[in-house]
């Protein structure tokens, strides 16, 4: 075809032709404009409708298959408890590290963090008078030690501080008993343990200050056979410091009904514990970088450390491998977020949140881009669903909004409550800075008669229950990672 050919008026038919046929290209393109518009917008207006056929994935794949529970049971058999400072703790380091990798996760390493080292030595308590019974016992994290002779002396049961403070000197030269029971309204939800686990945390600086010459208090938990619960304890700013232990609620009761009698009671104590100093231990770090926004986070976590009892099955070596295995299922089904998830597992949370504050602090700059954190450490009994926790009040309401439309998806597997608080405590240094805190809850009703005792052991995790706790923090981990907007934003 010549130039001079192209000038030629077109025939009407050809122009006809032509017109129809940028119709039905225009036709064929605004569709498919809308539909990506819809797609970009969709989880804007209702994440649930957007997100459920992934969600529905999610869950299906990993009730089907999961390491989770082999994991757990490596972390428990194998390693054992993880104490602070301890070697067991740094073997637990190392077999998270290795594990992490062989799943073939990004940017597996450690953080160094530095720990108190506490060891508990050997100890008893005996009781003398009104007749000998030995007592099971556990020494409460962080106290000192008795006289190598031990400590004999007449016990005094308060049922709280209110008590304590009206007897006044009555308590001096004495073993002080705080007998405060742990209520057992609303178990499933914790009953009160904040409140009950102020006793073991403070009780030895209140009897210290009324001239006691050691503390013991009612183990934190509603059922009892006849077991000591540990945990932390501090003085703060106590001018003499004084030897605490906890008893089982069994002694307690006993104690407490002797004393009613008017019968003197007379126990020795011996604690051999002790302050070692610092340690070198190191929080866990991995990630699933995101394909969009890799600089973003949403992370995910619990605590690698446990007490020097039992094995930390419930708390947190279940925590522990939620989060592992919940980035390990998302990368097995080749879904990628747009932000990193990144998997922490903090150490030294049961006697010091060092850990927790290490990551804060040397993530200070990053704070700002973290979406959220999410925390398991309430024990893999049956989940129920999940709490937040936000600086901002009004932050938090909208937080509360979005959020139940990813837990509503939750429904399948009973995860689906969503309460307004309840973070965690290894996430709780990020808050200041405005960093949502999530906190997987499960059903309570008998981690208080394991925790902190040496009956939390691999055989009290049930499969499928600690199956949808994997389920259900992958679900919610992607969806924050992935949703245009940020959390309460």
């Amino acid at each position: 075809m010549t130039l001079s050919g192209l000038k030629r008026p077109l025939p009407h038919r050809t122009w006809a032709l032509l017109l129809l046929a940028f119709v039905l290209v225009v036709a064929a393109l605004v569709p498919a404009a809308l539909v990506g518009a819809q797609e970009s917008t969709a989880p804007e207006r209702d994440l649930g409708a957007h997100y459920a056929p992934i969600a529905r994935r999610i869950i299906t794949e990993t009730l089907r298959e999961n390491d989770a529970y082999r994991k757990l049971e490596h972390l428990c058999d194998d390693v054992g408890h993880r104490l602070s400072g301890s070697p067991g703790l740094e073997k637990a380091v190392a077999w998270a590290v290795e594990a992490l990798k062989r799943d073939g996760h990004e940017n597996v390493r450690t953080q160094p963090v530095t720990v108190t080292r506490w060891v508990r030595g050997a100890e008893s308590l005996e009781m003398l008078e009104p007749r000998p019974l030995s007592m099971p016992m556990l020494g409460l994290g962080g106290s000192v030690a008795t006289p190598p002779e031990g400590i004999s002396a007449e016990v005094l049961v308060v049922r709280d501080l209110e008590e304590l403070s009206d007897l006044g000197e009555k308590a001096a030269g004495k073993i002080v008993l705080f007998n405060f029971p742990m209520s057992s309204e609303n178990e499933k939800g914790g009953g009160n343990y904040g409140t009950a686990a102020r006793y073991r945390v403070y009780g030895a600086r209140w009897a210290s200050s009324h001239g006691a010459l050691a503390a013991l208090v009612r183990s934190v938990t509603t059922r009892s056979f006849q077991s000591p619960h540990t945990g932390a304890m501090t003085y703060v700013d106590a001018e003499r410091r004084i030897p605490a232990a906890a008893i089982t609620v069994e002694h307690a009761e006993y104690l407490a009904r002797l004393q009613a009698r008017d019968i003197p009671i007379r126990v020795r104590l011996r604690m051999e514990a002790r302050t070692e100093g610092n340690a070198p231990s190191a929080n866990v770090i991995a990630e699933l970088v995101g394909r969009e926004l890799p600089d973003e986070y949403v992370v995910i976590g619990g605590h690698l450390d446990s007490w020097d009892v039992g094995q930390g099955a419930h708390d947190d070596g279940g925590g522990v491998v939620t989060a592992m295995e919940a980035i390990t299922v998302l990368r097995r089904l080749g879904l990628r977020p747009r932000r990193t998830i990144r998997c922490v597992l903090f150490t030294n949370e049961e006697n010091g949140l060092a850990g927790g504050r290490a990551y804060a602090s040397e993530h200070a700059a990053e704070l700002p881009r973290h979406v959220a954190a999410i925390e398991a450490d309430s024990g893999v009994f049956a989940p129920t669903g999940f709490g937040l926790d936000l600086e901002d009040p009004a932050r938090l309401e909208r937080g509360l909004a979005t959020l139940r439309q990813i837990t509503a998806l939750l429904g399948p597997i009973g995860a689906d409550d969503l309460v307004p608080g309840h973070g965690g405590a290894d996430i709780s240094p990020m808050k200041p800075a405005g960093v949502p805190l999530i906190g997987q809850r499960a059903d309570m009703t008998h981690y208080f008669d394991i925790h902190h005792t040496h009956a939390d052991t691999f055989d009290k995790v049930n499969r499928d229950e600690l199956s949808r706790h994997v389920a259900a923090m992958a679900v919610v981990a992607y969806i924050l990672a992935d949703m245009p907007g940020r959390l309460g934003e």
